[in-house]
């Protein structure tokens, strides 16, 4: 049995929840299949730099990896998901070092769908189960449409150190178990963005925290469960009428049909639901400094719709924009000044377009030259 256990050393960094159940959830499912020994290892790890805000900074294209000379407690994320991407990369890394390709290849499908269940399954724990798991699917599969596990396939793990723990998750990221199948569907096929038009991302540098946003839309839907279910549904068609008419452009491109707006009737439908659930559970999953950059950047000519992704609040927000519009949304951004407020007074900042784009690809293997200026 495998018991991981952490120190927490005297030291002006901060602990990291995820790494540390990552690790913990990575080591004890190696020893259980492998008579590897687990020997020390040093591991450094960095972010690109749009996972996170650049103060003072508006349009600029800093270098991929940039020191803020900030703890990673204080560093104002932009929403991409970072939390899920470190925990599937950090798990990635601890296999693929301590396993070889007999024993889990990472670029098989099998090997993907061990490196899924584990990714999720560490990823919940971490920020205490909550959230649908798409993000960890993402990191995993690239774009996809997916539709989330249920809960209960990790409701039996335990903690991490408890008996026979290592066995049961072993079963879990095996999927070995008849009565505890892994029920998620992910299919890239259908996460498609038509010839054209580009999926980009603006930082409003404010950052929301997920875990709580969720917690409190939660808190919502079970205290008024009738009134939550016909809204959930009604914008779950709102999503799926989404995929299918990118889907129906995607091929009507290659005729020669750029009509987008059905497009972007769509996206207001789903923006004036998200509103409502935001009235409703008195939860700012689109605030009204986003709602007016929203607004302000779909009347440039070209952008098609866009949306606060995930669960909404500050994070940076997507937008659909046609290619040739780039530049007057670029310049536009370029003199955009967002104003807040918070308990120090009213906040006004510059909005920045993330270097980001949607990417078919999930996870991969880097070649190590490219990050020896940020190895120790």
């Amino acid at each position: 049995m495998l018991v991981c256990n952490f120190a927490h050393a005297a030291s002006q960094q901060s602990r990291n929840t995820f790494v540390e159940t990552a690790l913990a959830y990575a080591l004890s499912y190696v020893c259980v299949v492998s008579d590897t020994k687990i020997s020390s290892a040093s591991m450094t790890i960095i972010a690109d730099a749009d996972y996170y805000s650049h103060p003072g900074s508006a349009s600029a294209n800093p270098a991929r990896f940039v020191n803020f000379n900030v703890s990673l407690a204080e560093a104002h994320k932009t929403g991409l998901g970072s939390s899920a991407a470190l925990v599937t990369s950090f798990t990635a890394a601890v296999l693929s070092h301590y396993l070889d390709r007999g024993q889990l290849a990472l670029d098989s499908d099998l090997g993907r769908a061990r490196l899924h269940n584990l990714a999720q399954a560490a990823h919940c724990a971490a920020q205490g189960k909550v959230g649908s798991g798409f993000d960890v699917a993402a990191a995993v599969y690239g774009s996809c449409v997916y539709r989330r596990f249920s809960p209960s396939i990790l409701d039996s793990l335990g903690d991490v150190g408890s008996p026979d723990f290592s066995r049961r998750l072993e079963a879990v990221v095996e999927d070995s178990n008849p009565s505890i199948q892994w029920d998620m569907h992910i299919n890239k096929k259908a996460a498609v963005i038509p010839a054209g038009l580009r999926l980009l991302m603006c930082d409003v540098d404010c950052g929301s925290e997920s875990v709580a946003l969720v917690k409190k839309v939660l808190a919502w839907r079970k205290e008024n469960p009738v009134e939550a279910a016909l809204l959930w549904a009604t914008l779950q068609k709102g999503t799926e009428d989404l995929a299918e008419e990118l889907q129906r452009l995607a091929q009507a491109s290659r005729a020669n049909s750029h009509s987008f707006n059905d497009l972007r009737d769509i996206i207001l439908n789903i923006r004036s639901l998200a509103r409502e659930m935001s009235g409703k559970a008195n939860v700012p999953i689109e605030p009204k400094m986003q709602t007016e950059l929203l607004n302000a950047c779909c009347q440039i000519s070209g952008v098609v719709g866009g949306v606060v992704p995930g669960a909404g609040g500050y994070d940076a927000i997507a937008l659909l924009v046609e290619d040739e519009a780039l530049p007057s949304l670029q310049a536009f951004l370029d003199s955009y000044i967002t104003a807040s407020s918070n308990e120090e007074g009213p906040v006004r900042g510059k909005v920045r377009l993330l270097g980001v784009k949607q990417d078919m690809e999930g996870l991969r293997m880097e070649e190590p030259a490219m990050f020896a200026d940020w190895m120790p």
